[in-house]
């Protein structure tokens, strides 16, 4: 169970996951369909520990036998078709796609994301036995639930297929997947600890490119969405990705009801070799302390203040990461941030920013952090957060 104190998770309740669950509902799960099976129904309440054992591919059919993309496409979509409907000399730059091809895409979409996605429901521990257990290809969803535990897992390379061709999106147009790693989605009371995310095999720089730009097939690693409030993340490593942690959808309050949620914690956790978002954070109460950092040909900011944040980042640890690209402004006011090292020296992350970019970003986020265990000295990380961090090294 989250140990008391350990972060906004703890908040109330606390968050226990499935420490109640009867015999029967504890089950050992060594392939898809086990998994699925183990979670079972979202909506059932019941408190269950699935324990993973071993790698689980989520691209396998009934039978074992291992899936490709064009297994999930349906109603005539193939990557060529697409290519040469949507080019951009033959489509144009002025709308998004639309058309057959592009229904074949979303439907083909679907049929993948019905097949990869599993959702933990309330009451559940979801947790890995050993160093080696793995989950490759799921997009795993903690989905309007309370009280879930997810720990020790490797989750790995959550590809999408079927990505859309975006004219519109900035100046040269972009691919964007929709899947994340992990979404936790308008839940409350999550606990995220000692887990492992990367591309895996398949990463963004062996991807080719189509139209002048990269073909996107990853989002997310770990978003935090829709509301969802009450959330430790502890001692991850996330590595070698460009979009990392979402936290909060958009800048509209009204939308999800965000204004007052999104209260979470991240520490501990190793970002290694990150693009942006390690978070990027709108409204919430984000409590960002004794994490490192280390940077690498694709970063370009770390921790992103987006519109009414309130981000309280200490004692943090940024190696390879200038002082002015720890932070991005996105229509933040301010951020309270002390006690951090940038490649081992202090460092006023806050004026630096600012500094480079001619703009006033305010020290003072307006919260104390209340819930939280052991700070300890940013000196430390260097060597403890990468000796610990990840699946396979509870402690």
């Amino acid at each position: 169970m989250l140990p008391r104190d350990d972060g906004w998770a703890a908040a109330g309740t606390g968050t226990t996951g499935g420490s109640a669950a009867r015999p029967e509902d504890v089950h050992v799960v060594r392939t898809r369909a086990e998994l699925v099976a183990a979670l079972g129904d979202p909506a059932d309440n019941t408190p269950r520990i699935v324990y993973v054992e071993g790698a689980i591919d989520a691209d396998t059919g009934i039978d074992g036998t291992p899936l490709t993309c064009e297994d999930y496409a349906v109603n005539g979509y193939s990557l060529p078709a697409y290519l040469a409907a949507y080019d951009p000399a033959v489509w144009g730059r002025a709308g998004v796609p639309s058309g057959p091809l592009e229904e074949a895409r979303k439907a083909s979409y679907a049929k993948m994301a019905e097949h990869v996605t599993v959702t933990v429901g309330s009451n559940v521990t979801l947790m890995g036995l050993g160093a080696d257990a793995a989950l490759k290809s799921f997009g795993v969803r903690v989905s309007n639930a309370d009280n879930v535990i997810v720990r020790n897992l490797t989750i790995t390379d959550t590809s999408d297929c079927f990505p859309q061709w975006d004219p519109t999106d900035g100046a040269d147009g972009n691919w964007n997947a929709s899947f994340d790693n992990v979404e936790v989605s308008g839940s409350t009371h999550v606990w995220l600890d000692h887990n492992t995310l990367n591309d895996g095999d398949n990463p963004d720089s062996g991807q080719p490119r189509y139209f002048g730009r990269p073909y996107q097939v990853h989002d997310g690693l770990l978003d935090v969405v829709r509301a969802s409030t009450y959330v430790t993340l502890s001692w991850n490593h996330l590595s070698d990705h460009d979009k990392v942690t979402l936290i909060g959808n958009t800048d509209n309050p009204m939308r999800y009801g965000e204004e007052d949620k999104l209260k979470v914690t991240l520490h501990h956790n190793y970002f290694e070799g990150l693009g942006q978002r390690a978070p990027r954070v709108r409204f919430g109460q984000v409590h960002v302390y004794n994490n490192y950092y280390t940077g690498g040909d694709g970063h370009g900011y770390s921790i992103g203040v987006g519109f009414g944040s309130k981000v309280y980042a200490e004692n943090n640890a940024f190696d390879g990461i200038a002082a002015d690209k720890v932070l991005s402004v996105f229509n933040g006011t301010a951020i309270t941030a002390k006690g951090n090292l940038v490649d081992g020296a202090p460092a006023d992350v806050v004026a630096a920013y600012n500094a480079a970019h001619g703009t006033a970003v305010g020290p003072d986020a307006g919260w104390t952090p209340a819930l939280f265990t052991r700070v300890h000295p940013p000196q430390a990380l260097r060597a403890l957060v990468p000796a610990r961090a990840g699946a396979g090294r509870l402690h």
